[in-house]
């Protein structure tokens, strides 16, 4: 099983891979309340959440820390997270998992797209993505808002103009690969 969703952003790339990575943007959007992330390959990529007040009934408190190493950062179009565990409050890990984060220039914004890959076993890992695709749905609304809306006045800023893509269009990892 896997996740993918994407939702087109007023924003540069750069400043929406960004977002990923900057501990106050981090806490604002995703509602983290502890985050050590290294934009680099074989970076450290850690977030935490509070302990939810409410148990599930299969995966027991929600919260906790989601953990990853940094396999691939190109600060202008994606980034690739390996190796990924979510340490739940209570109860055994579940991964592992990698999160395939990218975004392109699409007209006047651009398009954020977040895989997220990884099934095991067990109720715990279905149960898992039946919480965990609503959650990050919501979240990429929030970080759509995040980046899109003045704080001070709840409007719309004016969107910068978009950086033209690379001249080959493909990604680094596609281009290193060749």
């Amino acid at each position: 099983m896997d996740f993918e969703h994407s939702l087109l952003i007023g924003e540069r790339p750069a400043k929406v891979l960004a977002a990923f990575f900057d501990p106050v943007a981090l806490a604002t959007w995703w509602q983290t309340i502890r985050s050590v992330t290294s934009p680099q390959p074989l970076g450290v990529y850690a977030v935490e959440w509070e302990p939810t007040p409410f148990r599930d009934d299969i995966l027991g408190s929600l919260g906790g820390i989601f953990h990853a190493l940094v396999v691939d950062h190109d600060p202008e179009g994606e980034f690739f997270l390996a190796n990924a565990y979510w340490l739940p409050p209570e109860g055994e890990p579940i991964g592992p998992m990698g999160v395939e984060v990218s975004c392109r220039i699409e007209g006047p914004v651009s398009r954020l797209r977040v895989r997220q890959t990884g099934f095991g076993e067990g109720p715990r890992w279905s149960r898992y993505y039946e919480v965990v695709i609503p959650g990050w749905k919501s979240s990429l609304r929030a970080l759509k808002r995040f980046l899109e809306l003045d704080p001070r006045t709840g409007a719309k800023r004016s969107q910068p103009a978009p950086r033209q893509a690379s001249p080959s269009g493909r990604s680094r990892r596609a281009r290193e690969s060749s």
